[in-house]
């Protein structure tokens, strides 16, 4: 199969990474998973690797001859933690020396989680994944971005920080500092340990990695309704969503307009209704006409959209893509839960 009509769509963030091969008609050639893919950790040459581990797969299910360069008509490579000029630079110049794609483009992944949320072209996107970002373009283009380095940027909200926060309101409740929760038990339930100081303890030396916390964000969300504590920090969640996007719509003038504020992300597709609800109503005090809507679909579907649109595809095309990529997302989601349980 020639590359011509072939996109090349990445999506990769602090946990996972999805790839996906899709032909100029929308449909999916293949659609693989692995683990971080962020250059922030791993380095250009860690990043690399785990993208070429995963393009080899990919093309293997799909049947492309594994020596073939380049690739894809079109890459799409949207990567969580790419902020700045300077590590767009080191990376991109590092991936066109791989010959890839004939043509390349390197950017955030919100870019993608904008892209799978409206079809507008243009709008705000805040992703809660991870960590948290948010991404403001305006109808002429014009964009708000965010540095997104955590708390050195002041930045609070992602799935390692509401585990962190439940981690703190357990063991505070178990040596008497906090109130009472049911976190106190669950969180060392989770880990399979007798009481949350055994847990702060096997995170201090290191007998849990520290990436581990992130799993206790769900537990926060299972139980935000019945208990004020958990409430308390999906409150804080919500007011830390509302204040990207509020910032995002000011700065591009878009509080008179009719913006779609999307919402993605592992942790924010996961908050319930309520949640929603609340950042709707944050996002309306400032811009009374937006739309605030949470993505149907997982970023990866984006960056393949982004593609298929700098290939000129049709609205059939376009369509085709994000049904199959969807469906076998879904299948993806119901072979872990099988796994798991």
């Amino acid at each position: 199969m020639s590359p011509d009509g072939i996109v090349l769509a990445v999506d990769g963030g602090g946990v996972k990474t999805d790839l996906a091969l899709v032909d100029s008609s929308g449909a999916l050639l293949s659609l693989v998973r692995g683990g971080s893919s962020q250059a922030h950790y791993l380095g250009v040459e860690g990043c690399l690797e785990v993208l070429s581990g995963l393009l080899d797969t990919a093309m293997a299910e799909a049947g492309l001859d594994p020596f073939a360069r380049p690739v894809a008509s079109t890459a799409q490579v949207l990567l969580a933690g790419m902020d700045l000029p300077e590590e767009l630079a080191a990376l991109g110049g590092a991936m066109e020396r791989l010959s890839w794609s004939e043509r390349l483009v390197l950017g955030n992944d919100t870019e993608a989680l904008l892209r799978a949320g409206t079809d507008r072209g243009w709008g705000v996107a805040v992703v809660g994944g991870t960590g948290i970002n948010c991404l403001g373009v305006a109808r002429d283009r014009r964009e708000a971005r965010f540095l997104s380095f955590g708390p050195v940027s002041g930045d609070w909200g992602g799935g390692r920080d509401l585990g962190l926060a439940a981690l703190a309101a357990a063991v505070r409740a178990a040596d008497g500092r906090g109130p009472r929760t049911p976190l106190e038990d669950l969180v060392p339930a989770h880990f399979g340990l007798g009481d949350p100081l055994e847990v702060a303890r096997a995170f201090h030396l290191e007998g849990l990695p520290p990436v581990r916390v992130g799993e206790l964000a769900p537990v926060v969300l299972a139980v935000c309704d019945e208990d004020p504590v958990a409430a308390e920090i999906v409150h804080r969640l919500t007011d830390e969503v509302v204040a990207f996007a509020a910032a995002a719509l000011r700065r591009l003038e878009l509080t008179a307009d009719d913006p779609d504020v999307v919402l993605g992300g592992s942790l924010l597709r996961a908050v319930s209704p309520s949640a929603v609800e609340a950042i709707a109503l944050g996002v309306h005090a400032v811009a009374p006409r937006a739309r605030v809507v949470v993505s149907p679909s997982e970023p990866i579907v984006g960056a393949a959209l982004l593609g298929l649109d700098a290939l000129g595809a049709d609205a059939a095309a376009r369509a085709r893509a994000r049904t199959e990529l969807d469906a076998a997302a879904a299948v993806r989601s119901a072979a872990v839960v099988d796994r798991l349980g």
